[in-house]
């Protein structure tokens, strides 16, 4: 009799758990299906390996006895929780189902996203987000704004400890933006994401302009307006490969070392294409991510917002098996000019490299900061602090190539051995100054030039004394500024060589809370 119990109990459990899988309402997913979007395990089985994931708390239910609530209390509670791996590494992750009461979030809802939250936090494990939710349920009132707090919370804590991810699948709004914004990666799929404060209907109430959810909050919008979005794919099945990608370079925890990988691409190869890359006019651009993908191994980059302030180039690779964090700027884009986009894109770039242990390999062609009112008045002052704030405070290894311009201010910010570069190569093409020679020929010898009965001639001749006397590597490798001036087909090896050097590189820092970025 009792066998028979047991049997009928277990019974009972499979047949709650099938009912748990199947929460939504056979017409919430076929509407689901007809948006073009996955279901919440569905996204789950495609993100994890395959057979991996461990659900927890599939049988939970909202406890609101509100607004005849009680009568509707579907297993799991709108949010699929758990832990799997990927690429045989462990990742705690939860994957909000749409086709439950919208996605939103409820109490039980976010206890549930908080205790895995908490539970990768304490176990050192990478957490990963699926946001598909229409916000806070009004059902539950303030209970419901309460959750999301304790969600910012664990944000915050883990924040530089373990990697957070937030993949965007579907709508996200109000405060839900929030915690995908303290994160380190938001990711968006073209068409279905939306991420944004207030919906289009309130910024016509308030604003009386109209605008389309894909104009105001579409993953294209995040990648080249705001910034917000740091990855976007056409669908979701590639916006999970690019998460396990991404994951690929990242450690587990900043404890833990990033994971190296058996390279395949000699750590001797040389590129003799790269000394003839560099045009002979130095007003001509270039694109860098050639040099980028000529120098790191097998030519594999994965570039970071790759859509938003493209006058600086971020994003990972690998140099001799190890991640390795690339910070370049792009002469294509105004000319590699450092703005106010730039400044904090490549800040929050080196940050994140430092947090979780990826050493960062700069290369530098740039002629300044952007001059104007736009850039003076929208504090360019500051903003271009938090770059040189983010290189001062790194303490992972820093290696920087000057392939041509590295004018004035720009020059120190740009991982100068001034603020704690390890080593530094430049080019023979490589332009160290104060500025350009045609602006710093109009200043220095103004006078002599307006005197001149042929300023043209005597200005060129000026500029050209000037170019051969600072706009060259060895002023600045004379006084160990720089410390080779190398072939730029030798950058691979020549870096391949001081990352081996530097890489268990001690950095002592004085004690204190913590720095105060100008934010």
């Amino acid at each position: 009799m009792a066998e028979h119990t047991t049997r009928e109990r277990i019974a009972a459990v499979e047949t709650l758990r099938a009912e748990a899988a199947n929460a939504g309402s056979p017409r919430a997913v076929e509407r689901q299906h007809a948006r073009g979007k996955l279901l919440a395990r569905e996204r789950i089985e495609l993100l994890l390996d395959p057979g991996s994931f461990t659900e927890l708390d599939a049988f939970v239910q909202h406890r609101n006895p509100n607004f005849n609530m009680m009568e509707n209390r579907p297993y799991g509670d709108g949010v699929v929780t758990g832990h799997g791996t990927i690429e045989d590494r462990r990742v705690f992750v939860f994957s909000q189902d749409f086709t439950v009461f919208g996605g939103s979030l409820g109490e039980a809802f976010a206890e549930k996203i908080v205790k895995v939250m908490d539970m990768a936090l304490r176990y050192r494990c990478p957490i990963i987000g699926i946001n598909d939710s229409g916000g806070a349920r009004i059902q539950e009132g303030v209970v419901s704004l309460a959750g999301y707090a304790d969600i910012f919370v664990r944000n915050v804590q883990a924040s530089g400890v373990i990697p957070q991810i937030s993949l965007i699948v579907g709508p996200c709004a109000g405060g839900a933006v929030y915690s995908p914004a303290i994160t380190d990666f938001v990711m968006m799929a073209e068409g279905t994401a939306h991420m944004f404060i207030t919906g289009p209907e309130v910024v016509k109430t308030v604003t009386g302009e109209e605008v389309s959810f894909e104009e105001l909050g579409g993953a294209t919008a995040h990648a080249t307006r705001s910034g917000v979005a740091h990855f976007t794919a056409p669908d979701e099945k590639a916006l999970f490969g690019d998460c396990r990608y991404l994951l690929s370079f990242l450690p587990q925890s900043s404890a833990d070392p990033p994971p190296w990988e058996p390279p395949s691409d000699p750590a001797d190869r040389m590129d003799p294409e790269l000394d003839t890359l560099i045009p002979d006019e130095p007003t001509k651009p270039y694109d860098m991510h050639e040099v980028i993908r000529r120098v790191v191994d097998d030519g594999e980059f994965m570039e970071v917002q790759e859509r938003f302030a493209d006058n600086i180039v971020c994003g990972f690779a690998r140099l001799g098996g190890y991640p390795i964090g690339v910070v370049a700027n792009q002469p294509r884009a105004l000319a590699g000019v450092l703005d106010i986009g730039s400044s904090v894109k490549g800040a929050r770039f080196v940050r994140t490299c430092d947090a979780f242990g990826l050493p960062v390999v700069t290369f530098v062609d740039v002629p300044g900061f952007l001059p104007g009112t736009d850039q003076e008045w929208g504090g360019i002052i500051r903003h271009g602090a938090k770059l040189l704030y983010a290189y001062c405070e790194a303490s992972v290894p820093k290696l920087a190539v000057i392939t041509r311009k590295a004018y004035g201010g720009a020059y120190d910010v740009m991982s100068s051995k001034h603020v704690g570069a390890d080593f530094n190569f430049a080019w023979p093409t490589a332009e160290v100054a104060v500025m350009g020679p045609d602006g710093a020929v109009n200043i220095v010898f103004r006078k002599e030039l307006e005197a001149a009965g042929d300023p043209d001639a005597r200005r060129a001749e000026l500029v050209e004394e000037y170019r051969e006397r600072f706009a060259n590597p060895f002023t600045a490798a004379e006084r160990g500024y720089v410390d080779d001036v190398i072939a730029p087909s030798r950058t691979r090896p020549a870096l391949i060589t001081a990352l081996e050097a530097s890489r268990h590189k001690s950095v002592e820092r004085p004690r204190r809370k913590h720095g105060n970025i100008p934010l």
